[in-house]
């Protein structure tokens, strides 16, 4: 499988192709950028990496990778500031993703591609990249609420001192301020959260304010969030790469699921080498089923907005 990953010069996409190329699964990782000579160093500092990892292609270039490619995975972007929200970002960042997606129509595609999108407001952009390109919507996945459920995880592991690995917790709707926490269903290893020694409703607001800051905080420590992102778009590509269906926090165009359409969101999506495969409406509190259809609504008035601008830029 090849990959080739739009924005890879930077530092979201240089850590997703190293993340790629510590799991070994894909066989050619392509890092395209608009500054050629930064993704050519990144391509270089990866390929060096590969006696002690796997056997794969290491490449840099521009949109000549895209026609071979089987998932065409889009980080590029500007950079969240730290008081800024992901939905803010829409105004600067449309441009710029209009133009990616332009490109990649333009060279084509093949018939079985997945794209794959990073860039934020990444439910706002799904839905427009779904919108552009004209492929089946199954085709169309962006990270959602995969990098905030895995950023969950790690706080309520660290807090409770549990195995992360043995942590399980979801994190639904907008990947961004009306995110929901689907505490109904979390456990550590197989018990459930709200019967686990320590575990009070004061530390569930806690855990999940945090999680909410967790990519402002990042941010203003280190300027930007590469590692954990890296391995939540890796969680993504192997589960396509394997066919491995399993059941990610992803967003896609809805049709009907929770009684949400027509605006993209993450709900509990059967990841496989078609991209959605399946979604499956987990039973939710009465709250969580309330915050999903808000998270679905906060969306959907922005995306009006958007789709009123992009409709006047020619395809």
């Amino acid at each position: 499988m090849k990959v080739s990953i739009i924005g890879g010069g930077g530092l979201v996409g240089s850590s997703a192709g190293f993340a790629l190329q510590c799991g070994g699964v894909v066989r050619e990782i392509a890092l395209i950028d608009v500054n050629q000579e930064l993704a050519l160093g990144q391509a270089l500092d990866i390929m060096h990496g590969g006696p002690s990892t796997a056997d794969q292609i290491i490449s840099s270039g521009s949109y000549e990778h895209i026609p071979d490619s089987d998932v065409i995975c889009i980080t590029a972007g500007l950079r969240r500031k730290p008081d800024e929200s992901r939905l803010d970002l829409i105004n600067r960042n449309t441009d710029l993703f209009l133009g990616i997606l332009d490109s990649v129509k333009s060279v084509g595609t093949k018939k079985d591609a997945i794209v794959f999108v990073v860039s934020n407001p990444v439910d706002i952009l799904t839905y427009v990249a779904a919108d552009r390109l004209g492929l089946p919507l199954k085709q169309v996945i962006g990270l959602g609420t995969q990098l905030d459920t895995i950023r969950f995880r790690s706080l309520i592991a660290q807090k409770l001192a549990t195995p992360p690995t043995q942590t399980s917790a979801l994190i639904l709707g907008e990947h961004g301020d009306s995110m929901v926490p689907i505490w109904s269903s979390a456990t550590v290893a197989g018990l459930s959260l709200e019967k686990y020694p320590g575990w009070t409703p004061n530390l569930a607001n806690e855990l999940f304010t945090r999680t909410k800051g967790s990519g402002a905080e990042v941010i203003s420590r280190k300027g930007g969030a590469g590692f954990a992102v890296g391995i939540a778009i890796r969680d993504v590509i192997h589960s396509i790469a394997l066919d491995q269906r399993r059941v990610l926090p992803v967003s896609s165009v809805q049709d009907g699921c929770y009684g949400i359409r027509k605006v993209a969101l993450s709900v509990p999506t059967v990841v496989g080498r078609t991209g959605v495969v399946d979604r499956h409406e987990i039973d939710l509190w009465p709250k969580e089923m309330q915050g999903l259809r808000n998270s679905g609504n906060v969306l959907r008035q922005t995306l009006e907005t958007v789709l009123s601008r992009v409709s006047k830029r020619p395809a």
